[in-house]
């Protein structure tokens, strides 16, 4: 059994390095992405020169009266809204503060009050907290394009908006010629990150275009870096969004990504980071007609963002028409998203198969009401891990009892090994009988792994995406979310990068003692490369978890503290070595029934046993 094991790990291994061999970019990706880069690069360099060039060149001051005379011409009653000067005005409560420029009627940034950005520096990696803005990029954009009868689609983002602030509400109004205006009306919930938001275009029908009256949103948005590990934030980064008929879906959120979905309805769409999200909820109507899209940045420099999201979207809106809308514009709490639109709460990644109804049904609400109780995230985690391991002591108890077993039956099965040196086929057979002779199941300890398995995946997507670890300090980890320093590298390592962690050092450390431990009484003979297969995975997997978030290595080396101290207790002060040999015995002289699957692994055992003696005649 030993062997088959050592062959199985081998080729998960063989599997992994196919699997990474085959889907590599080819040399055609490389460049066409280094193209899209470039491109980007360029675009932006462009803008820059453009904004330069712009301020350079001294504008030509004219009368409002001549201004208006020259656009009246192109753009009719607009032309009056498309002369004024840009200015801010804000609304906020205590967790928020959301401004708006009058140019446009649209948000110019939101500070999120009780959250922070952490900056570091790339060469002293000093870090400093700043504040936490969202939608503050100047290139995004956030305008509705009207159809109308003589004067082609008028973009909002061109006409100036008359502030009127009522407490926690604002009304922006564009004023159009002969008594027609665009209001948009935006009310801050007295608590919370939740934002009522109302459309209203008022005495429009004589100009909007009868035809084909609908009326396009579209939202760009240029997504900041916010966290330390830009990693998870460049993965989870990226444009959600729900149809009404269908469940939640995404973007792409790994390379440069488009959605066209020409005839579907949607409840609501949202711009996500990592930890953060800004969405757009409809109430009375429906969006329609969703093309989403997804641009990945290279992030050259620490101002450059992660991605840039966008989409466009059609509001079928009549000209005296209210378009109801909310928006939710801050962290990604889970109770606060599940209460505000369906299905809201799924834009947190916790996964969406098994392992993330465990996530949020399972580990999510242990974690918050263990939370009730003690402050420290870390020791929420450890006492997580020690009410786990309590639940589970039993199959534990059982696992280590079977161990134990086989380690009574070690002076047995090293005699028939040294009897049968040169029939293996032989001495796995009369192992195989001794097993069943005595009672004993070379798998019985296998169960407590097994059902363990579910909850160890699950916390892989647990803890980069909950952010109730984002910025929680723990012993030397200054952000659970992200991963732990205890020393930094003068040079950078593929795939492990430029820096050590220690609870992935600890957990592989724990990892091979561990495993030393529990195999120092197995019989390896039959099979000696599984005495370094048990070393070689932990060493592997350095690399993968050295960047990995510090809450769940920090989760898996106090798992193996607890496995180790609850296996030396165990075999120490609960198991009585002799108890065990006469249990063995007396189970070696009851009277044995042969079940169905042991007969058959004998039967092949003996077939293949066979076969090796008439191949060696032949």
């Amino acid at each position: 059994m030993e062997k088959n094991q050592g062959i199985g790990i081998l080729l998960i291994f063989v599997v992994i390095a196919i699997y990474y061999f085959y889907t590599a970019p080819t040399a055609a990706e490389f460049e066409r992405q280094e193209y899209i880069q470039d491109s980007i690069k360029q675009a932006l360099a462009l803008e820059v020169k453009v904004a330069e060039e712009t301020k350079a060149v001294p504008a030509v001051s004219l009368p409002d009266s001549v201004r208006i005379q020259n656009l009246n011409s192109s753009y009719g009653p607009f032309s009056s809204a498309m002369i004024g000067e840009s200015q801010t005005v804000s609304i906020e409560n205590d967790k928020i503060k959301i401004s708006f420029d009058t140019k446009g009627g649209k948000i110019s940034n939101a500070l999120i009050k009780e959250h922070f950005k952490i900056k570091q520096d790339s060469i002293t990696h000093e870090q400093s907290k700043e504040p936490l803005y969202l939608l503050e990029d100047d290139k995004n954009k956030f305008q509705y394009l009207i159809p109308t009868q003589r004067y082609g689609k008028i973009n909002t983002a061109d006409l100036y908006f008359k502030p009127k602030v009522n407490g926690n509400s604002i009304t922006l109004t564009a004023t159009l010629d002969g008594g027609q205006s665009i209001s948009q009306v935006y009310t801050l919930q007295a608590d919370g990150y939740k934002l009522d938001y109302d459309l209203k275009f008022n005495n429009m029908n004589q100009i909007i275009d009868s035809s084909n009256p609908a009326v396009r949103l579209q939202w760009h948005n240029y997504l900041d870096k916010l966290e330390l590990n830009d990693n998870f934030e460049r993965y989870y980064s990226t444009v959600y969004f729900k149809e009404n008929d269908e469940g939640s879906d995404y973007c792409n959120c790994r390379s440069d990504a488009i959605e066209e979905l020409p005839n579907s309805k949607f409840g609501w769409v949202s711009h996500v980071n990592q930890f953060f999200n800004t969405s757009i909820i409809a109430e009375n109507k429906s969006f329609e007609n969703g093309i989403f899209e997804t641009v990945v940045l290279e992030a050259e420099d620490e101002d450059l963002k992660l991605l840039k999201t966008e989409y466009d979207i059609r509001l079928d809106l009549a000209s005296e028409e209210i378009f109801n809308m909310k928006m939710y514009i801050g962290p990604n709490e889970y109770n606060d998203l599940k209460g505000y639109a369906p299905e809201l709460q799924h834009i947190i990644p916790f996964g969406r198969s098994f392992f993330g109804s465990i996530n949020r049904h399972l580990i999510r609400p242990v974690f918050n009401w263990l939370s009730k109780f003690i402050s420290s995230k870390g020791l929420v985690i450890i006492f997580m891990i020690f009410m786990l391991k309590m639940l589970l002591y039993p199959l534990m108890y059982k696992m280590l009892y079977s161990q134990a077993k086989m380690g009574a039956l070690k002076p047995e099965l090293a005699d028939l090994k040294l009897k049968h040196k040169d029939e293996p086929q032989k001495a796995q057979m009369e192992t195989m009988k001794i097993y069943r002779e005595y009672g004993v199941s070379p798998l019985g300890g296998c169960m407590p792994m097994i059902l363990q398995m579910p909850i160890w995946y699950a916390l892989f997507r647990f803890f980069p995406a909950s952010i109730t670890f984002r910025q929680e300090s723990f012993l030397w980890a200054t952000d659970l979310s992200s991963y732990d320093v205890i020393a930094w590298l003068p040079f950078t390592i593929p795939a492990f990068g430029s820096h050590i962690s220690l609870f992935t050092i600890l957990w592989a450390v724990s990892t091979v003692i561990y495993s030393f431990y529990n195999m120092r009484h197995m019989d390896m003979s039959a099979n000696p490369a599984m005495k370094y297969v048990q070393y070689f995975m932990p060493l592997t997997f350095l690399f993968f978890f050295n960047t990995y978030a510090s809450g769940l290595t920090c989760y898996m080396f106090f798992s193996n503290l607890f496995n180790i101290a609850q296996t030396i207790l165990t075999k120490k002060f609960v198991f009585n070595e002799e108890k065990i040999r006469t249990e063995l015995y007396a189970n070696k002289a009851k009277p044995k029934k042969k079940g169905g699957f042991q007969a058959k692994l004998e039967e092949a055992m003996k077939q293949q046993q066979d076969n090796a003696k008439k191949r060696k005649k032949k």
